[in-house]
């Protein structure tokens, strides 16, 4: 009896810690943040390889050596002549430099070129989705991305969802938060409401209440 009566106070406490965290989450509303600056890209932007990606080498004047390879998921590649190098990280063009001096052991002045096919990115430079989207998710982040961008990716918003309560954790600018405008984007067409992405953003979409 008193194991069921101390499970049964721990039980309470942890629902009322819940509640505590969802009031203050409903409590967080996007009022309490600035609008998301409209323009957040930049010119110099240059895509990084993660994990997932697919790079295509190319040796010039060695097509045996010319070959796709994935990153694996440790953010590493191989090919025949290359234990492993690490991608993840890296430009392509840093990637291509890497490969022509560790095949300068084996080939005189080799010239590489790497271009990426497929495309995930770091962890740290997707942008994420969570709450009520229809298919909440990570997306691999694309120069001058837009928030219109991202809704459509991930289906639009559920029938509960509250758009215009939405806010984007930006942690390229040390976690601050912005709101955004989702509803009266996706439904009003209201493009004034339409704001660039940065990499590494999270889309907070919270629940409606009513």
């Amino acid at each position: 009896m008193k194991n069921f009566t101390r499970h049964w106070a721990r039980s309470v406490r942890w629902v009322a810690a819940c509640v505590g965290i969802g009031l203050l989450t409903a409590c967080a509303t996007s009022d309490n943040f600035p609008p998301a600056p409209a323009l957040a890209s930049t010119q110099d932007y240059n895509y990084i390889v993660g994990p997932g990606d697919a790079l295509n080498i190319i040796v010039w004047r060695n097509p045996e050596l010319s070959m796709s390879v994935p990153v694996r998921p440790d953010g590493k590649f191989s090919t025949p002549l290359i234990d492993e190098l690490t991608a993840q990280g890296k430009h392509s063009v840093e990637i291509a430099r890497d490969i022509e001096k560790s095949l300068a052991k084996y080939v005189r002045d080799p010239v590489v070129t790497v271009i990426v096919t497929s495309f995930v990115g770091p962890y740290d430079q997707q942008i994420r989705v969570v709450g009520e989207a229809a298919k909440p998710q990570a997306l691999p982040y694309k120069q001058y991305m837009t928030v219109l961008d991202v809704m459509i990716a991930v289906g639009g918003l559920t029938d509960f969802a509250d758009g215009n309560s939405a806010t984007i954790l930006r942690t390229a600018d040390g976690g601050k938060q912005y709101s955004v405008r989702l509803r009266d984007l996706i439904r009003r067409g209201d493009v004034s409401a339409n704001v660039q992405m940065k990499p590494g953003d999270i889309l907070i979409i919270p629940q409606s209440f009513f």
